[in-house]
């Protein structure tokens, strides 16, 4: 994973409260092991009509979207089934964070261990962030906090490991890696 200390972009807004992880990734996208290539089915039955054309309306599609990594979302984004692959497709796409009021357990812990940082805000910077797509925002881990264009600064709550693993680029693997030297210490100290 790439590090993560600051995420600077302008946001591209889904308003709809509810989105569960099959409209994010449609279960017919799930035949992969890896995460490649997952980006171009996300939101897939939203983007694209029947026949594969981008359907030039949604917001994804919009020029002004292109290469925005802040996905602001409604109320409880990525509720539904645990599935791994709504965090990959929205990291294999290009988004970095997600905003929204409220994230479902499950997706956030899945996000959080696949380089894409859900941050939770209060209901009125969230409904500002709704009404004003496009704004430049800035998402900072070291602060844990989100300023928007206005020079308003609001935190956001992040457990301290999972912010030391995106900060350094570790999944929870990297992290143990990372200790294999004390790990070793410690056995070789309480061998006997």
């Amino acid at each position: 994973m790439e590090p993560i200390r600051t995420i600077r972009s302008k946001t591209v807004v889904l308003p709809f409260d509810d989105i569960d992880t099959d409209q994010i990734i449609p279960a017919r996208f799930l035949t992969t092991t890896t995460k490649d290539g997952l980006g171009q089915h996300l939101f897939s039955n939203w983007r694209y009509a029947d026949d594969g054309t981008p359907r030039p309306d949604f917001a994804l599609n919009r020029p002004e979207a292109k290469g925005a990594t802040i996905l602001v979302a409604g109320r409880n984004f990525g509720c539904g089934s645990s599935r791994e692959h709504a965090p990959w497709a929205l990291v294999d796409y290009g988004f970095r964070a997600v905003i929204s009021s409220e994230f479902a357990d499950i997706f956030r812990n899945n996000a959080l261990k696949n380089g894409l940082v859900p941050v939770t805000v209060d209901d009125e910077t969230h409904r500002w962030l709704l009404e004003h797509e496009g704004a430049e925002v800035t998402v900072d881990l070291e602060s844990t906090t989100v300023e928007l264009p206005t020079g308003r600064r609001v935190q956001f709550p992040i457990e301290r490991f999972s912010r030391y693993c995106l900060m350094n680029g570790l999944d929870q693997l990297g992290f143990l890696l990372e200790q294999e030297d004390a790990i070793a210490e410690y056995e070789r100290r309480h061998v006997a």
